[in-house]
Order: C-alpha cells, then structure tokens, then sequence
C-alpha cells in the first residue's frame, strides 16, 4: 500500500481509500462483510473510496448548510478506510485512534476534510477513519434475510462493518507503526452510539481498548428482530413493509430486493419517510447484539474499557429548530402532550415565556434528554466495571453565522477534537478556538497513549465517580464542576422510569 504525503505535514503520511472487505454489492447486499481479497502490486492509497449511499439533508437544514457536509460519489461499494501515519516508522509502536462518524445511521462518512488526521499524529497516534453501510442499506431486517442467515440474524450490517474495520486494524496496523494492543474507538452522535453498541456486542471482545462517546448513547429500547416491544414493531416486520414497497408483493423478495437499483432502493426508503421508518438503528439479533444495550451495561457485560463520554451545552437547535414551538399555547400543548403528570415539574426546570425563553427551554430540554442524561447514564454504569470514566460538558461556542441561536452546537467539538480548525467552516478562529483545540486533542490523544487523558501541563480532569460524579466543562479556560445539570437529568430519569411502570 503506498500512500501520499500530507498536505498539512510532510512528516505525516495519509493512505487513503485502503479497502478492508469485498464490496457490499449484488448478493452481497444485505450480509455480512465479507474479508478483502489479496491484490497483486502495490495499492495507490491516494484517494478516498466512494461514500456509502445515503439520502441528501434537506436544504433548509442547519447542516445542509455546511461545506463539509456535502457528499461526494455515493455507491455501495464504500467499505474503505483511511490511515494517518508518521512518514517514518516510529522505533516504537504508537496507539491508535479509530473514528466512527456521525450522521444519525443515515448519512456521513470517514472522508469529510474536518477528520483529516494529521494534527492527532503530530501528538504520537495513528488516525483511522471508516466507512459503514447507512441506512437502509446497514440496518435492514427482513425474515428472508434471517432465514439465509447462519445465525438467523439480518439488520446490524453497519455494526458488523465496523467490527469488520476493527478486525482488519488488529491484523495490519503494525504495519503502519501502530499498536494493535492500544486501539481506542471514538465517534460522535450515531458515532458514539456506534461506540456504545461495540461495546456491548461480543463480536469485538477484544478488538479495542479505550472507548469515547461524544454526545451519543444506545441506552434507549431496542428493536427486537421477530419479535414486537416496548410499543415497536419486529424489525423484520419493518423488513416487510420496506419490501412491499420496493418490489411489490414478490414470490421471492429478497432476490427481487437484491436485484433493485441503488437509486431505487434509496427512492423506496424515501418513500417511507427515511430514518422516520426505524430501520436505521440496532436490532436485538441474538447474534451481533444479546439484549438491550441498556441491560448489557447495567448487569456489567459491555467491555470493561475506560470512556471519556460526554456532551455539547446547546445539541438541540441543529437538529430540532424545525420543531419548535412558535409560542406559549404551542408549548404548553408540546409540555401537556409529551410530560402529562409531569409537566409541572417539567416546566419548573424549562419554563415558558416569550419567543425566547420558550426557544431555550425547548432546546435545553431535547438536548439535555438525549445527549447530557446518555452521557451520565454511560459513566454511571462504568463506575460499575473495574474502569474508569470521565465526564465533559462542551461550552465553548464556536465562531459561526448565527452563533446566538445555535451555541455550542450538536457536532461543534469535533473540529477541536481533530485540532483542524483550519479545515473550519468557522467566520474566523480566535485565541480561544487555538486554545480549547490545544485542549482537547490533548486530552483525547493522553486518553489513547495511557487510558487516561491526564498529563503535566493539563488541568486536572478528576474521573467521574459515583460519590460526586465530577465532570469537566470545556471551555478556553476549563473548570471541573460536579453534578452535571444533575436536577433536569433526574427528572428524566424519575419521567422514563415512570414510563416503564406503567407498561
């Protein structure tokens, strides 16, 4: 494999478009990833491979508005990754640091300029990024799948190709100067919650060693795969419909399925309603996944790794603006409908008012929901395990058109977490974008060297512990506070809780 001299760093080589399985493709759409076959020569590593097929973000979304959200040549063979690596092997093996995009399971993949390497290896790592079938293409179940399954198991494709990716950096990346024994997976949104479900699945015993979540979690119910629960149908029979809609009511769907275009296939998901169907997310297998996720952790089986895990002050308005309440009498019937006996005390913590307030309380309430009681929930079950975790909270809001309404934004951290504030889309960097960059790749490398992110010259990042679950709020001059937003989220929990009784 021969790779290219990085822009940024001559001393830093990239190997891009590095393929790590057979192209998902024909009969083998819809199984499991099959190993790459052997090439003869040398492998020109100097471009990416192709971007998983994915349905476009609507344009008047907050990301559609983001130069580096915007796709390149979309096909389904896409299971490629990409290695940052010093020009000069390293005299002594160097950990390494695997990233799993976001994107909600649907969209994104390992190749957007914002996950570019070279900054990480700069600090003494290798950089992996991935690819992994989205969607309807990485998610689906469907009965005739299951039945030519081994395992009887179909859906989890796009689970399965990043174990895929893990088992290929465990066999080669040696080779590069990195050390198979110290592999941290981290990913952010669908990303964590892919980290989440590597944890608790079996497959990847072994595959990692350090494990970061950035706003993102799999601790809600799960999908079974033949069977309905918790109110959600099988994910077979999800399978079902999708097919119906896709090739009718075939004698033999599932070769009729095989048979149907890219194109028609991402026609009939949009169809549907797209990710609003539940086809992209994990299914309870038997097989890739046992049982809930939840209940993986909170009985001790997940891998016992550290975390760092945590979340972004403002993740609601990208991905929730849209549905907003506009005013008072919309937001007491969204508090009414959603909270019933609970929305007293919902609307003493999110209170209603004018545009504003109604406009913060919404969003603190969706953000802190999904994204800060996940993070809490996650270090709370590793203080569980003979692990340590830590616990962030990012403040710092980036320098971007309408930084009033959007803070500090679901997805805002990961350009400091890379340091590649240069690849920004940001209206210019000041002092303290450099400074909390410095920060935080700091501390996400010092993670992936010693499982640990202290070092000298750092503030002290105390672990979280039960006791009184400290966390770090990042920022351009870091505190470490305790407790984080502890009232809101134990009203969730006392609200969830109360859900489950009464089913």
């Amino acid at each position: 494999i021969a790779g290219t001299v990085s822009p940024g760093d001559p001393d830093v080589t990239a190997f891009k478009g590095i393929p790590f399985a057979v192209p998902p493709v024909g009969d083998l759409r819809w199984r499991a990833p099959q190993p790459v076959q052997p090439w003869e020569g040398v492998l020109q590593a100097d471009s990416y491979g192709g971007v998983c097929p994915q349905l476009p973000y609507a344009e008047d979304s907050f990301w559609a508005r983001l130069p580096q959200y915007s796709p390149s040549e979309l096909t389904e063979d896409c299971l490629y990754l990409n290695v940052w690596a010093p020009t000069e092997k390293p005299a002594e093996k160097l950990p390494v640091m695997v990233w799993i995009h976001g994107g909600g399971l649907t969209r994104g993949s390992g190749t957007r300029p914002g996950y570019d390497g070279t900054a990480l290896v700069q600090r003494g790592v290798i950089v992996v990024t991935i690819n992994y079938r989205l969607g309807v293409f990485g998610y689906l179940a469907h009965p005739g799948l299951s039945a030519e399954s081994e395992q009887d198991s179909s859906g989890n494709y796009g689970l399965l190709d990043q174990i895929a990716a893990l088992e290929w950096v465990q066999r080669n990346i040696a080779k590069f100067g990195g050390d198979p024994g110290r592999v941290t997976i981290f990913g952010e949104s669908a990303g964590a919650s892919s980290v989440c479900l590597l944890m608790a699945t079996p497959l990847a015993d072994g595959l990692f060693h350090r494990a970061i979540g950035q706003s993102g979690g799999a601790f809600g119910p799960m999908s079974r795969l033949d069977q309905d629960s918790g109110g959600r149908p099988s994910h077979e029979s999800v399978g079902e419909i999708f097919a119906s809609e896709l090739v009718g009511d075939e004698g033999a769907p599932v070769e009729a399925m095989r048979a149907a275009s890219t194109e028609e296939v991402l026609a009939a998901y949009q169809r549907l309603g797209g990710r609003g169907l539940g086809i992209n997310r994990g299914v309870v297998d038997g097989w890739v996944l046992p049982d809930d996720v939840d209940t993986v952790f909170a009985e001790g089986r997940q891998h016992d790794v550290p975390v760092i895990v945590g979340s972004n002050a403002d993740e609601g308005p990208p991905l929730y603006e849209r549905w907003a309440p506009k005013d008072s009498a919309a937001y007491a019937e969204h508090v009414a409908t959603t909270y019933g006996d609970f929305a007293d005390e919902f609307l003493e913590l999110f209170p209603s008012g004018d545009e504003k307030v109604i406009w913060d309380s919404y969003m603190k309430s969706r953000g802190e929901v999904r994204f800060a009681r996940t993070s809490r929930t996650w270090a709370r079950h590793t203080t569980k395990t003979s692990s340590q975790a830590w616990l962030y909270h990012f403040s710092h809001v980036p320098p971007i058109h309408d930084a009033d309404r959007y803070g500090a934004y679901h997805a805002a951290e990961i350009l400091y977490v890379f340091d590649n504030l240069d690849h920004a889309y940001f209206t210019g960097i000041r002092e303290s974008d450099d400074q909390v960059a410095e920060l935080m790749s700091s501390y996400w490398v010092n993670f992936a060297v010693a499982g640990d992110p202290n070092d000298d010259g750092l503030p002290v990042w105390t672990p979280f512990e039960e006791s009184d679950e400290s966390y770090l709020e990042v920022t351009a001059e870091p505190i470490v506070g305790k407790g984080l937003l502890d009232q809101q989220i134990d009203f969730f929990d006392r609200f969830y809780a109360a859900q489950e009784v009464r089913k």
